[in-house]
């Protein structure tokens, strides 16, 4: 049932993914839902519409991504990252959150899925200095102001920050370039969403 909705959503957009990756996207729903019940991992219920308001809210990014390595800036129950992390097995994730319960959670997932190319990591992210990366990604995380301010520290030379958005825009600080901002089509969301490229 799930499965079929979530093939459905991807037919109408241009990405390509395949059976093995949809399965485990629908793994990773199915995991989401039951976690939920007991760790309150996200406001949305129904896992059916999780396949809207999560899974194709994160993977209509995928198309913008340069790079091969990426930080998912207070990443929840990992959105998204982890559905990113499916279907861009070539590119790494770290995935960055201060609650622990949400950082089990994502090991969980890492082990079930046996998903090789993310790194759960428990941190506040203005401590968070490991490592420089192409494209720092946040998704329902602070403003943009303090998204910025607070994570200039990890793209590298070329890096990028990848903002998802509703129609609600920030200011963008001094010293920030907006370069590309980008009205996302999700199927069967009635709602705004946009990528802000930064640099």
């Amino acid at each position: 049932m799930l499965k079929k909705k979530l093939i459905n959503l991807i037919d109408q957009t241009d990405l390509s993914i395949t059976s093995q990756q949809i399965d485990l996207l629908i793994h990773y729903v199915e995991m989401l839902n039951k976690w939920n019940k007991a760790y309150n991992l996200t406001a949305v219920r129904d896992p059916s519409e999780m396949l809207v308001k999560h899974i194709m809210d994160s993977l209509v990014v995928s198309p913008y991504l340069v790079g091969n390595t990426f930080i998912d800036v207070g990443t929840g129950p990992g959105l998204p990252g982890i559905p990113l992390a499916i279907i861009n097995p070539d590119k790494q994730f770290d995935l960055v959150d201060s609650l622990g319960k949400r950082i089990r959670f994502l090991k969980q997932v890492q082990f079930e899925l046996k998903l090789t190319n993310i790194q759960p990591i428990q941190s506040r992210i203005e401590e968070y200095n490991e490592k420089k990366f192409d494209g720092v990604i946040s998704r329902a995380f602070a403003s943009l102001q303090d998204m910025l301010t607070w994570c200039k520290h990890l793209p590298n030379q070329q890096g990028s920050f990848y903002a998802l958005k509703g129609s609600d825009l920030d200011e963008i600080p001094a010293g920030f370039t907006l370069k590309q901002n980008i009205k996302l089509t999700i199927p069967e969301l009635n709602a705004e969403r946009r990528l802000m490229i930064i640099q």
